[in-house]
């Protein structure tokens, strides 16, 4: 008996694992396998864990650790300099679907109040399923990946006031709503005043005792607390650590804070969905199957039309718009806790919570299918437009270099090669940056050189350099893993665009990789430098040891470049090292130059 309470831990656990790693391996994302192992886990089916409310009460420390997280990231500046688009992609798709769902509320027989909260929550979609979704597939930097970032961000924002509005819309009082903004004021002025005056000077202090441990327990105590004094006052718990989470965003130690909570948060969210999975009604499916499924396809049509018309109005192209609502058409999590909320309240019945819930999750089980359709329909498209231009004719040569893309970066080789007389195959696949090269006697070829025609016309059988310079991240990944698998002969020579870029070449065993600003940003850091009136040389030497340092610090990056945590530890270990390598050198300069001095005034 007294082991008793660890079996639903192991029974949570042993779930988790099982069923998540089944739903990574087909591509349909931990958040179902979360749901998955609630549905069988739960009273409903097994039966192996009845206490749903302690489950539900446990688990809502998940939600608190993933609005304190968002808090962090919205930093008040970020979020102005980003206005525009939140506010155009954002606010739109927030508005649209918020009257469309809620007149649709209100014509099934739902209140007007009701209907209200309805139609905001179903207007939401999932910020961790869309942005996993979108990252695994390596298009969270296109044009499509960023609209759908600004709609998901602005979701949040707008969701966590919401939490404190659904409560006032209820049975309960005016004096009762007036007396809870009160108390969310006083506790907004008095966080505000406590985080800029005392809480960074105690960080700052906790700190310096360089313990990890102890910095972990304080950044507990500071999400628990707030959440415990929000929700003594009657506010919600989630609001607080959202609002402890804005006012520590501009805080120095706001990434190690992040980095501190984030194993809490991925595996209390794990517990929030197994939870929604246990509370899932499946009796509502076997008694009226065909009319949840009709809700779930009447729902994510309607929020693909509405996603889809908001990218047009912010003239997104019509295949952007097409992949936009096809990421973003499921419902969120955070429309569980707007059902729940609103449930408390007595804004929404038990009924229609429970079957409002089981369409969100349909929506949810449905979505990586729809993206796989949606995939299938872009493969369709690129193969029926790309015949309308058709790659050039590559003529047979024995240049020894091959160069992938030839803007900028690449026309730097070009124009080198040339100059020694040395030869070389240039290949493009921007139409317009062609011809404009060939006015100035350039020839490149426009083709694909991810494909493996394409290099095999261009002689990557008997080339012994290939440079891989073009400008799109994924493409140049792309190519990389073409050239790679199919010619090991070539010396790759890769242009990456970033840190993370450098990581994906190297897993590719592409040896030589260059950054494209890093080069540029220290020559202008040693100039600027240099005017501050540090001698020219101690500047080279300075800049050399930075270059050689962080090519050191890339190696031991990309080791651990899977666990977030050491990856960070590695960094902060690294940053630190640099800082008291530059500072000795600056001693030993400073002292040289006075013994120098000495010897002078001594001749």
């Amino acid at each position: 008996m007294i082991h008793a309470p660890l079996l639903p831990i192991i029974v949570f656990l042993g779930s988790s694992v099982l069923l998540v790693s089944l739903f990574q391996r087909l591509g349909l994302g931990s958040i179902l396998g979360y749901l998955a192992a609630g549905i069988l886990i739960g009273p409903q089916m097994s039966g192996l864990i009845t206490d749903v409310k302690y489950t539900q009460s446990l688990s809502e420390f998940g939600v608190v650790f993933l609005l304190f997280l968002i808090g962090l990231e919205l930093q008040p500046k970020k979020l102005w300099s980003l206005r525009k688009t939140l506010l155009g992609f954002g606010g739109l798709q927030i508005l649209f679907g918020s009257i469309v769902f809620s007149f649709l509320a209100y014509l099934f027989g739902l209140s007007g109040a009701a209907s209200v909260v309805v139609g905001f929550a179903l207007s939401l979609s999932s910020t961790a399923f869309s942005l996993q979704s979108l990252s695994e597939k390596k298009v969270l930097n296109t044009e499509f990946g960023r609209a759908s970032f600004a709609i998901l961000l602005m979701q949040d924002v707008v969701a966590i006031p919401a939490l404190a509005i659904i409560p006032s819309l209820g049975l309960n009082p005016a004096s009762t709503a007036s007396v809870q903004w009160g108390a969310f004021l006083f506790a907004f002025i008095g966080f505000a005043i406590f985080s800029r005056t005392l809480l960074g000077p105690f960080l700052r202090q906790v700190a310096s005792l360089r313990s990890r441990e102890l910095f972990t327990g304080v950044t507990l105590l500071i999400v628990m607390g707030v959440s415990y004094l929000m929700a003594h006052v009657g506010l919600s718990m989630a609001l607080g650590a959202f609002l402890a989470g804005v006012f520590l965003s501009e805080s120095e130690y706001r990434h190690e804070l992040e980095a501190d909570l984030e194993p809490f948060k991925g595996l209390l969210m794990g517990l929030f969905f197994i939870s929604v999975g246990m509370a899932v009604n499946l009796s509502l499916i076997l008694e009226r199957p065909l009319t949840i499924l009709a809700l779930a396809v009447l729902y994510m049509g309607l929020k693909g039309l509405v996603i889809f018309g908001v990218g047009r109005i912010m003239q997104l192209p019509r295949e952007a718009s097409r992949r936009l609502s096809s990421y973003l058409v499921q419902g969120g999590e955070f429309a569980f806790v707007i059902f729940g909320v609103g449930q408390s309240a007595k804004v929404l019945s038990l009924e229609w919570t429970q079957t409002l819930t089981l369409i969100i999750t349909l929506s949810m089980i449905l979505s990586p299918f729809i993206i796989l359709v949606d995939e299938k329909i872009q493969s369709i498209w690129m193969k029926k437009r790309r015949p309308l231009q058709k790659y050039d004719q590559i003529e047979d040569s024995d240049n020894k270099i091959i160069i992938a893309g030839f803007g900028r970066f690449g026309q730097i080789f070009g124009r080198m090669l040339r100059s020694q007389g040395i030869g070389f195959t240039a290949i493009d696949h921007d139409t317009e940056q062609i011809q404009l090269l060939r006015r100035f006697n350039f020839k490149v070829y426009y083709g694909d050189a991810s494909r493996k025609e394409i290099l095999e016309a261009a002689g990557a059988k008997k080339a012994q350099h290939f440079v891989i310079a073009v400008d799109d991240m994924m493409t140049a990944t792309q190519i990389a893993e073409t050239v790679r698998q199919e010619y090991p002969h070539l010396k790759i020579y890769a242009r990456a665009r970033n840190r993370q870029h450098v990581f994906e070449l190297m897993a590719l065993n592409v040896e030589h990789i260059r950054r494209e600003t890093l080069d540029s940003s220290l020559v202008l850091t040693g100039d600027l430098l240099v005017d501050l009136g540090i001698p020219a040389d101690r500047v080279r030497q300075m800049v050399e040891r930075f270059r050689r340092h962080d090519e050191l610090m890339l190696q031991e990056q990309f080791k651990v470049r899977n666990d977030p945590n050491l990856y960070l530890d590695v960094s902060r270990l690294g940053m630190e090292q640099l800082a008291q390598v530059l500072k000795e050198d600056a001693q030993k300069s400073y002292v040289d130059s006075g013994s120098e001095k000495k010897n002078e005034l001594s001749s």
